[in-house]
């Protein structure tokens, strides 16, 4: 038989949770793992031209013979002009910086850069990270299972709300990690080492991928919590309206008789994986609880 709209409804929701859930999860290992999380440059004083090396990312000397010690050697630029800069970038783990007149990248502990005092929030937001995304990956896991297997309707909204927990929790230790690297980050910045100090610098592509990370949790959460209220209450509506049949069409002598039987009616769904919320087709179905 087709499905019904609420049952399509549902599996349009849990898979719309489920996507968002994934996204999120590939976002935060990505970003975490990543050293964009800051970018700018660093201002540092040009290295004297060694040999035959020329160009403006050097100081030049006026003698052919400058790299003898008795050579005078005097030193033309002055102000700005002696000065280049280097770009750099940030993460969690690493800080890299580009090498002069040399191809690659020196990079460097940024937990060893920061200062001592901040140190631990630093660790803090690191266990913060690892619970993120370990907690990231359990609510994707019993989002596939509530999608893929549950053995009643009622294990399968016990999953949902489960999930919809976790991924709560997720996105606000996200939060709170996110924030106590933009902290940290921003003292290093103002009390870290003068050679790695930078002149300027912005938040990277990591650094966004990261929130977007968090902005996709949150969405599932919310998803995930719409459907199993939705659920409850289109069950709760459905209840009602079999007591008002019941009254309706059949005399009973017991006033409870009708809460009675929908609870006999409810509890028939525990050993079965049909929507509790679907309408009934006819009323010999509730004669016959109503017998029983």
């Amino acid at each position: 038989m087709p499905a019904s709209i609420p049952e399509a409804d549902g599996r349009h929701r849990a898979s719309a949770a489920f996507s968002l859930s994934f996204l999120s999860l590939v976002f935060s290992i990505t970003a975490f793992g990543s050293s964009y999380w800051c970018e700018g440059t660093r201002k540092v004083a040009k290295p004297f031209c060694k040999g035959d090396s020329k160009g403006d990312l050097c100081i030049r000397f006026n003698s052919p013979e400058g790299n003898s010690s008795q050579a005078v050697q005097y030193i033309w630029e002055t102000g700005d002009d002696k000065f280049v800069e280097k770009k750099f970038h940030a993460g969690i783990w690493h800080s890299c910086e580009e090498m002069i007149n040399e191809e690659g990248e020196k990079c460097r502990s940024f937990i060893s850069l920061t200062p001592a005092s901040d140190r631990g929030v630093l660790w803090l937001s690191i266990v913060a990270e690892l619970l993120y995304v370990l907690l990231l990956l359990t609510g994707n896991i019993l989002m596939s299972v509530e999608m893929c297997y549950y053995s009643s309707v009622i294990d399968g909204l016990k999953i949902n709300a489960f999930s919809a927990v976790v991924t709560v929790l997720a996105g606000l230790l996200g939060m709170v990690a996110h924030m106590m690297y933009t902290t940290v980050f921003q003292m290093t910045v103002n009390l870290g080492p003068e050679d790695w100090r930078p002149h300027t610098w912005d938040y990277g592509w990591s650094y966004g991928l990261a929130w977007t990370s968090f902005a996709c949790c949150m969405a599932a959460a919310v998803t995930t919590i719409n459907k199993y209220t939705k659920t409850i209450l289109e069950f709760k509506h459905k209840r009602k309206k079999l007591e008002r049949s019941f009254r309706i069409q059949y005399k009973f002598p017991d006033h409870t008789a009708p809460e009675k039987v929908c609870n006999v009616y409810v509890n028939s769904f525990q050993n079965t994986t049909d929507d509790p919320t679907h309408a009934l087709r006819s009323l010999r179905h509730l004669a016959t609880i109503s017998v029983l």
